[in-house]
């Protein structure tokens, strides 16, 4: 069962994209021009997308994806062409619509099934892998371990997500952000320690036959975020 903090920022969240920062979400993640700190946020996701799909094998046929959280769907099309089944579900509506109007015709070997929803909805189906590309970094960490629980009842081999991890820079601008009015920020990011969330998923119930795995940080100026992969033990 999801918490109520959980339903609470889920609801931020989608509002957000939806109403607010489309626009701006949808030129961040296309090839038009953007300012120099949202160059900095475009490379590094570049950069995390890239480690992702390198810890995916690179021929998927036969095996189903989750993108959870897939934004503009960038990853799930580069999961589909390596022959992947892919479910990809973001909360936003006009994303997933955004994603849609993106997507090639044709996958090679696999195909996406765009769906707007919630990551945790059990009709999605089971999945071989599941991808969270910083679409967990606005929960409190007990939530977002909770998420990544329940994801994997639904997984039979790997979990690859990332979060935001507490850093002095990264924490100084989380307080600045507190400063702005409400209606005019996005969800605050929740940063993490790698000791905490690494003993959470450690004494989680639903994870006691997951095992850590890689993990890798990216810094690029204003993007900061680091993976963190489970495996099956």
């Amino acid at each position: 069962m999801t918490s109520v903090t959980y339903v609470e920022r889920r609801g931020q969240i989608e509002d957000y994209f939806d109403r607010t920062a489309i626009e701006a979400w949808s030129r961040l993640t296309s090839d038009a021009p953007v300012n120099r700190i949202r160059a900095t946020v475009r490379s590094g996701r570049d950069e995390m997308r890239r480690t992702l799909l390198g810890w995916l094998p690179g021929d998927m046929r036969g095996r189903r994806l989750l993108d959870a959280g897939c934004g503009t769907g960038a990853l799930a099309v580069e999961a589909a062409r390596r022959g992947a089944e892919v479910v990809a579900v973001d909360l936003s509506p006009r994303l997933i619509g955004l994603a849609r109007s993106r997507a090639p015709e044709t996958w090679g070997g696999g195909y996406i099934r765009f769906v707007a929803g919630d990551m945790l909805a059990a009709e999605l189906g089971d999945f071989d892998h599941v991808v969270a590309m910083d679409s967990l970094i606005h929960y409190r960490s007990e939530d977002a371990v909770a998420a990544i629980a329940g994801l994997a009842v639904r997984a039979r081999r790997s979990i690859l997500f990332t979060f935001a991890p507490r850093t002095p820079a990264l924490a100084a601008m989380h307080a600045v952000g507190r400063f702005f009015p409400q209606a005019n920020r996005a969800p605050a990011i929740e940063p993490i320690s790698e000791k905490k969330i690494c003993g959470l998923l450690a004494t989680a119930p639903k994870l006691d036959d997951w095992q850590l795995s890689r993990s890798h940080r990216v810094r690029n100026g204003f993007y900061t975020s680091q993976a963190l992969e489970l495996v099956r033990s």
